[in-house]
């Protein structure tokens, strides 16, 4: 034992009970421990608290609690009560002392747990122990064993004298000595420590003895805690089924509730379902007389636009004649205005040759006599249009009096104020002086800003314009809707108008403006003010001066303005001086001050250094040029800003005046650039010209002073105007300038007139200038670019090319000039210079032609070279370098020598970059190639030149398309595609596919040929798989140069799942309407998906299809003559399925409608030449046989054409019959057909008999097999000759049981003989063959009997085959059996005559109706005259025979031995569809109700159709009672009564009974059923007999006693008039006192009262049933 075990004990405990409280127990069970054994702190080390006992302990019922609130308070307080404390202390202790003893019971609990395990793990330790004892023991026997054997041996090999074996067996007995003492050992210590462990767990059991009671004890508590657990589920278990009751019971509240409102939502549903359709009825009502005025409104809208439309029409139709004439008018006009322009041409030419003869200038003069027409026109057209305005002025004018002259009856306007002129005096004025001739001063309405111009007077012409279009918009001017007579003031003509008043203190109020001393006194004013604001600053001692504020930027300057823009800049004023100053905007510059606005707002006092923002706003208003100042006033005093405003300006320079060309070898080219810059921001238009050449400035004054004073908007109406003009003046005979400046910009001037100078105008710009360039024929060595004149925009620069060409050696020098269109540019000028010199070297074949040139081939040339120089030269060979990379010359460089020649090497070889890198040099188009080759000589600036011309093709062979897919393709046909192979060479290839796979082969000539040039070849190629994968492949074309060209495709092999036997058929040459037929078999290899072993059905690389049952379909196009059994089906693993394919070709439908409509053109045309021959038989003899048959044709199509299309075709359509005709006619000529078709089989996985209804299976497009039919058709070798080759028999309608008889004619049409054989018909059916024929000839005819004979009503159809060796011929056999089919009017086939008065009759109808298509013959017979009605009467009456069946079909009879019933008539015919009326007669001799016999109705002598029941009754008083259970037989007794006297036989009639019998059914005890039911019928028979009685009455009596009885009979009493019938309702419910076991029984009598009076003995029997006619019902 460990010494630390007390102590660790104690620590524990006093762990666990902090308190203290049983410490006495612990201490005696540490006594009784015994420390060698059990330590204290094995028995608590490592034992882990039950979950259940921590969450005890940490249950607050477990805790100590704190004191209360009160007691602490009181403590607190100092109040302290002796008996109190007492008290709280033996709470706490009793508090202290449970919460002890639970401790304790746990910690005893511990120990029993911990003490349990230590025993099981003990007690397994002894097991092992002992096992490990006895396995010890078994080794040592083992080892004694072998030492017993092991010393016999030893004995024996001494004997054997084997030392060596002797001493092995000794070393091996002594290893073994050892082996047993490690055993000993091991087993002295195995048993120590098994008795250790036994005495550790006999200290357990006696340990766990003396803990038996706790044991005991915390079973006891865990059973008592079961018990209060089970108690408690208990509990809840209640508590939880009250509340599904509580829950229950509210559920069916709320379905109550539910069902309650859902019974009030349907009511107030229905209500509103009713109220909706009351407001439908109503709103139905309204909407259709709304909709029925909103259609007579749309008919009238219609009618209105229909008439507007039609108006529109006749308007457009009117105005489409109207523009015909006016073109016309204008065409007129203009060839009237070309023949004109031509005489004035014409005259032009002439003057113009008179002054170029004279040596003036021609242009100039007509130029300007061209101008002086021009004015002219348009001064006469502005008088003319003065005129036109001025009636205008003066209708108006008239108009406005007239109008206010009858306003001024109306009413009396104020007088209008005097001294004031009107728009109507200025009107007038202006005409007064107009017709005077003066010229009227025109104030303008809006000032004109030109008054600072200086420019000479305008003439008259634009003087008048210009007045014109100040007074009037040109561009707004609408004459008739302005009204001249209008008050100055608006509102001054109203009635309501006042005068103003002015007010008085308003009379004396000055000027707005101040008068001229004020606005003095204003100035000294604000001059004193400054005065006083200004004052010097001084810092330290110095005084500031100078500017107080400097502004950034120093000027204001606004360049380059245009009129209406607005212009900002801002201007930044920084503080100069030492200190704080201020500065403030006094403004602008007076010129200034409409055009310039200065946003300043002053900033306050501003630190020196400091800056602030000005922004300054510009809108020009004028184009001229601006300055001035914007003035500031500071603290230190005044400053300004100085602003300057400029306009555009032109500024024009050249950048060099003088062009230094230098020496130059005769031939060559040099360029050099001039550079025109404008520096200024106005463009102008500019030309170079010769330093020779005049140029003259035309400044017209006329236009430019409207330019100059008139806006835009007038300058475009003088614009206007002026074209009028000229498009007007005819007479003058000279076209415009206008017209001939749109003839220069379309181009359509001549070179000369374009060489002379002629004037352009454009966009209104009136400076003209006249260039007069002499003519020179020799070409000028030094000229000019393409650019030589245009226009030159603000800030830009154009640049000139100067060019160079010297011609003959020497020096070239020119001048050149620039003119401006701008009169303010002055003239710039330049000169330009050069030297030109010659070559000593050229080449004498200057161009080489190569031919047809391919790229990427190399071609060769020599190029010979000569000089005429006196000494060796060096030359240089170059090509330019575009085709640096083509071309090549070969040396580059090589020596002359004098007067010789030099070979050089051409070597030329194309690359395909070849029209990108050549560029100009080779055209695309025609494949030239021009190439200028370079020899530059030492010395010599000029190089020798020479041209290399070759028609560059390329070897190119395109395959379109690049890429083929061949899709999906099985492994049992092959795919075909073509590919176009196009040669885009100039020359003729040889090209082959080479290296072709073993699936692909490529036609035709294996894929080998020649391809001419820019031929396109169709070849085919064809792909077979021969497994399924995925195929991507190459096939590469080689041509004759080794170029490839590949052609990529891909494919998808597939393996389908099925496979055909046959994939081609090709069947036997067949007959017209004849059938071939071949077989082949659908095979399911498919047994495994193991692909090891064969390979298995897939498409492409998926997954392989399922091994299983795969269903096929053909799919066949409707017109095909191919048929193909079973066209569906399923094929089941390694099984196969026979198809059947049937070839039966036919003739179309088409051909044989075009025959037989040939073949009644033909007849229709016989018919009318017939009617026409009788006339024409004179002429006959003088008109040919064509002649007349052309003749008959064309009456025929005009009689055709006269009927409609409708009836035609019903012509043709009713001619079912020619169709046959023709169909045979083209059988014998039919010439042979061969057909070829390939019909597709689509599969799918699975069985067809699996789908679910009408579902298709998902069949695989991918794996569908393709066959191959080809079929050939031939003429048949039998036809048929009667009925007109038609080879149906039909025999129409027979009877059943008749029989019907055709014959048809054959005929051999093949030149041999052929042995017939018939196929085998019905035996059952109705067709028979009567005479079969074994042989037919050559050319013979056969007729052939057949026979119909219907059994039955059915429509037969068969088909009888004449088989031969060449085919076969098929007839169809068709008839129909009719049977008779009549329908009778009587329902139930009972006919009922009702009660008749003894020997009295009464007759009644029926009607047969015949539904047949036959005629049938009829008889009608009675059973009761039947000669078998002897014998039937002899036998037994059926009542004795069968309960089931009382009464005979004959029933009484009379007594005087006639028939009862009789019919009319008895016999007939009833024709197809008709009908036939009968009529039969009931005549009883004596009173019966049980008269009967049976009418049977027979048909065809044979055939019973109808048998109908006729019943009567009898009675010898006109009233009876029907109801009840029968009381008596139908027979009659075979006695006579006698007759009896009328007293008699009202007593014997007292006694009549009548039963009823009531049977009252109870099915639920619960649920009451309904009353038991029986009807009486009370009825008067209608007699013609007199009678003082005209109804018959009846009563009941003991109603009383019947009700009791729970019987009720409604009604009890009643009449009854003659031919009528009441009935009597009786019904029984059983009463509360009823015995079920015991029907009931009542009775009554009912009485009669007509010609004589009845009483029946009713006798009501009741009872209650527990089944329908079932059995009476146990009383319980």
């Amino acid at each position: 034992m460990s010494p630390e075990g007390p102590a660790f004990t104690d620590q524990r405990v006093h762990r666990c009970f902090p308190a203290g409280g049983m410490l006495s127990l612990i201490s005696a069970l540490k006594m009784e421990e015994d420390a060698s054994l059990f330590p204290e702190g094995e028995l608590l080390d490592g034992v882990p608290l039950v979950e259940g006992e921590k969450d005890k302990l940490e249950d607050a019922e477990f805790e100590v609690e704190p004191l209360p609130l009160e007691a602490e308070g009181r403590a607190n307080l100092g109040c302290h009560s002796p008996q109190k404390e007492r008290i709280a202390d033996a709470e706490g202790r009793k508090k202290k002392a449970t919460v002890q003893e639970r401790m304790e019971a746990l910690y005893l609990r511990k120990n029993l747990s911990h003490l349990d395990k230590l025993h099981e793990e003990k007690d397994l330790f002894i097991q092992k122990t002992r096992e490990e004892l006895r396995a010890c023991r078994q080794r040592m026997d083992l080892i004694t064993k072998q030492q017993e054997s092991m010393a016999a041996k030893v004995a024996a090999e001494r004997e054997a004298k084997n030392t060596a074996a002797v001493g092995r067996l000794q070393a091996a007995s002594r290893r073994l000595c050892m082996e047993l003492e490690s055993e000993r050992a091991q087993q002295q210590k195995t048993q120590a420590t098994l008795k250790e462990s036994e005495n550790t767990m006999w200290h357990l059991e006696i340990r766990e003895g003396q803990l038996e009671d706790v044991r005991r004890a915390a079973q006891e508590e865990a059973a008592a805690v079961r018990r209060h657990l089970q108690v408690q589920a208990a509990e809840q278990l209640r508590k939880e089924k009250e509340t599904l009751r509580t829950v229950e019971r509210s559920r069916l509240l709320r379905v109550r509730k539910s069902a309650y409102l859902q019974k009030e939502h349907g009511l107030r549903h229905q209500k509103l379902v009713e109220d909706a359709q009351k407001n439908h009825r109503v709103a139905v009502k309204f909407l259709k007389a709304s909709l029925g005025r909103i259609r007579e409104r749309e008919r009238k809208e219609e009618l209105e636009s229909r008439e507007q439309m039609q108006r529109r029409m006749d308007a457009v139709l009117a105005l489409k004649n109207s523009i015909t004439a006016n073109r016309e008018t204008l065409r007129k006009f203009q060839v009237r205005g070309q023949a004109r322009a031509e005489l004035a041409e014409q005259k032009a030419q002439a003057e113009k040759g008179a002054i170029l003869a004279q040596g003036g200038d021609a242009f100039k003069h007509l130029f300007h006599q061209r101008r002086r027409q021009e004015l002219e026109a348009q001064k006469r057209a502005f008088e003319e249009e003065q005129k036109l305005r001025k009636q205008e002025i003066v209708h108006r004018i008239l108009k406005e009096e007239a109008e206010e002259e009858d306003r001024r009856k109306k009413r009396h306007p104020p007088t209008k104020p005097e001294g004031r002129r009107t728009v109507r005096d200025k009107t007038w004025s202006y005409i007064s002086d107009f017709c005077e001739g003066k010229s009227a001063a025109v104030t303008p309405c809006r000032p004109l800003e030109n008054d600072t111009f200086a420019h000479p007077k305008t003439p008259w012409l634009v003087e008048a314009i210009s007045s014109d279009s100040v007074q009037v918009d040109p561009g707004n001017v609408n004459w008739e809707d302005e009204t001249l007579a209008e008050p100055e003031i608006s509102g001054l003509w109203n009635e309501d108008y006042k005068p103003y008043q002015v007010p008085k203190e308003d009379v004396d109020r000055k000027p707005v403006g101040g008068t001229k001393m004020d606005k003095d006194i204003l100035a000294r004013t604000m001059e004193q003010l400054r005065g006083t604001v200004i004052h010097k600053q001084v810092v330290s001692g110095r005084e500031f001066k100078g500017r107080p504020f400097n502004s950034k930027p120093k000027l204001i300057h606004f360049k380059d303005f245009d009129i209406g823009k607005v212009y900002k800049k801002k201007i930044t004023l920084i503080n100069a001086t030492y200190t704080i100053n201020y500065c403030k905007l006094v403004g602008v510059s007076e010129q200034l001050k409409d055009f310039i606005h200065v946003d300043f707002d002053p900033p306050g006092p501003m630190s020196a250094g400091m800056s602030c923002e000005v922004l300054v706003t510009f809108k020009p208003m004028t184009n001229k040029d601006l300055e001035g100042d914007v003035s500031f006033l500071a603290q230190t005093g005044e400053f300004s800003v100085p602003l300057k405003c400029s306009t555009k300006k032109c500024s024009l320079s050249l950048d060099k005046e003088l062009v230094d060309f230098g020496s130059y070898v005769v031939g060559e080219t040099a360029s050099r650039i001039i550079t025109l810059t404008n520096a200024g921001g106005l463009g102008t238009r500019f030309k170079f010209l010769l330093a020779s050449e005049s140029c003259e400035m035309d400044i017209s004054q006329s236009v430019l002073k409207i330019s100059s004073v008139f806006t835009y908007e007038d300058k475009s109406f003088y614009e206007k105007v002026t074209t009028s003009f000229s498009e007007q003046h005819v007479e003058g005979n000279v076209s415009s300038p206008i017209e001939e400046t749109s003839q220069k910009e379309s181009g359509k001037l001549d070179s000369k007139e374009q060489e002379e100078g002629r004037p352009a105008d454009s966009e209104g710009v009136t400076m003209t200038t006249i260039v007069n360039i002499p003519p020179s024929e020799e070409q000028t060595e030094i000229s000019l670019g393409e650019i030589r004149e245009g226009e030159i925009g603000p800030f830009s620069s154009i640049k000139v090319p100067v060019i160079f060409t010297p011609v003959l050696p020497g020096a070239v020098h020119t001048r050149f000039k620039v003119v401006f269109k701008n009169p303010q540019c002055p003239t710039l000028c330049f000169r330009v210079i050069g030297v030109a010199i010659d070559v000593p070297v050229w080449v004498p074949k200057p161009n080489v032609d190569l031919k047809i040139c391919m790229y990427d081939r190399l071609y060769q040339d020599s190029v010979l070279v000569h000089t005429r120089s006196k000494a060796a030269l060096r030359l240089k060979f170059e090509v330019c370098k575009e085709l640096r990379g083509h071309l090549e010359l070969l040396p580059e460089m090589g020596y002359i020598q004098a007067l010789s020649s030099y070979s050089v090497q051409l070597k030329f070889l194309p690359r395909h970059s070849l029209p990108e890198d050549a560029g100009k040099y080779f055209d695309k188009e025609s494949r030239v190639l021009e190439a200028p080759m370079t020899i530059r000589v030492a010395d010599q600036t000029k190089p020798v030149g020479f041209t290399v011309h070759a028609i560059v093709t390329t070897s190119d062979m395109e395959l379109s398309p690049s890429e083929v897919d061949f899709g999906y393709c099985t492994i049992y046909e092959a795919v075909r595609t073509q590919v176009s192979l196009c040669n885009h060479s100039l020359l003729p290839q040889e090209f082959g596919f080479v290296g072709l796979p073993k699936f692909v082969d490529i036609q035709p000539n294996d894929g080998f040929g020649t391809i001419l040039p820019l031929e396109t070849l169709q070849l085919d190629v064809v792909f077979q798989p021969t497994k399924a994968r995925d195929y991507n492949f190459e096939l590469v074309c080689k041509s004759e140069i080794n170029r490839c060209f590949k052609l990529t495709c891909r494919a998808m092999g597939v393996h389908p799942p099925l496979e055909l036997s046959h994939y081609q058929i090709k069947f036997a040459a067949t007959s017209l309407y004849d059938t071939s037929v071949a077989t082949l078999y659908v095979i399911n290899s498919h047994v495994s998906v193991n692909a090891l072993i064969h390979s298995v059905p897939r498409v492409g690389s998926e997954e392989a299809c399922p091994v299983g049952p795969t269903s096929f379909e053909f799919l066949l196009s409707p017109d095909l003559p191919i048929t193909i059994s079973p066209s569906v089906g399923t094929v089941c693993p390694g099984k196969r399925c026979l198809v059947q394919v049937a070839f039966q070709p036919v003739l179309p439908s088409k051909l044989i409608q075009q025959e037989a409509f040939q073949a009644l053109t033909k007849e229709a045309e016989g018919k009318l030449s017939h009617k026409d021959m009788a006339p024409q038989r004179k002429d006959l003899q003088r008109q040919s046989v064509s002649t007349l048959r052309l003749q008959n044709r064309d009456r025929l199509f005009r009689a055709s054409s006269n009927q409609p299309p409708e009836q035609q075709k019903q012509d043709l359509r009713c001619s079912s019959h020619e169709d046959q005709v023709a169909r045979a006619t083209l059988v014998r000529s039919f010439p042979g057909k061969f057909d070829k078709f390939v019909i597709p089989c689509v599969v799918a996985s699975g069985d067809i008999q699996d789908r679910k209804g009408m579902e298709p299976l998902s069949f695989s497009p991918h794996n569908t097999l393709y066959l191959e039919l080809w079929c050939p058709a031939v003429a048949p070798s039998i036809v048929v000759t009667s009925n007109k080759g038609t080879t149906i028999s039909n025999f129409g309608h027979i009877a059943v049981g008749h029989c019907g008889v055709k014959k048809v004619s054959i005929q051999n049409i093949s030149p041999e003989d052929l042995a017939v054989e018939f196929s085998m018909l019905n035996p059952n059916g109705p067709f028979v063959l009567l005479n079969p024929i074994r042989k037919l000839l050559a050319g013979e005819t056969q007729v052939l009997a057949l026979s119909f004979s219907p059994r039955e009503s059915v429509l037969a159809q068969e088909a009888l085959d004449i088989i031969t060796k060449r085919g076969t011929l098929s007839l169809t056999l068709v008839g129909t059996g009719v049977a008779s089919m009549i329908t009778c009017s009587i329902e139930g086939d009972v006919l009922n005559m009702g009660y008749v008065i003894a020997r009295e009759s009464v007759s009644s109808g029926f009607k047969l109706q015949n539904n047949c298509s036959l005629p049938i013959r009829f008889s009608l017979q009675l059973d009761s005259l039947s000669s078998t009605r002897a014998k039937a009467r002899q036998q037994l009456p059926q009542f004795l025979t069968s309960r089931a069946k009382r009464a005979e079909v004959v029933g009484v009879q009379n007594h005087s031995g006639q028939s009862v019933f009789s019919v009319v008539p008895v016999e007939g015919v009833l024709e197809a569809g008709g009908a036939q009326d009968f009529t039969v007669t009931f005549s009883p001799d004596h009173e019966s109700l049980y008269f009967s016999d049976r009418l049977q109705v027979v048909l065809l002598e044979k055939k019973i159709s109808r048998q109908i029941l006729l019943k009567g009754a009898a009675r010898e008083h006109m009233m009876f009672v029907e109801g009840g259970d029968p009381l008596d037989v139908p027979v009659e007794s075979l006695t006579v009564i006698p007759a009896l006297d009328s007293e008699h036989r009202e007593e014997a009639e007292e006694l009549k009974p009548i039963l009823v019998t009531l049977e009252y059914l109870q099915l639920d005890v619960d649920m009451p059923a309904p009353p038991a039911t029986r009807e009486l019928h009370v009825g008067c028979i209608r007699t013609t007999q007199l009678s003082p009685k005209k109804t018959v009455e009846f009563s009941l009596d003991s109603i009383t006693s019947l009700q009791h009885k729970g019987f009720t009979i409604e009604p009890s009493r009643g009449f009854v008039e003659r031919g009528q019938t009441k009935t009597i309702s009786i019904s029984w419910t059983p009463p509360a006192d009823f015995d079920p076991d015991h029907p009931l029984m009542a009775s009554a009598l009912l009485q009669l009262r007509g010609d004589v009076k009845e009483l029946y003995k009713v006798l009501f029997v009741a009872q209650v049933v527990s089944s329908p006619g079932g059995h009476r019902s146990l009383s319980t």
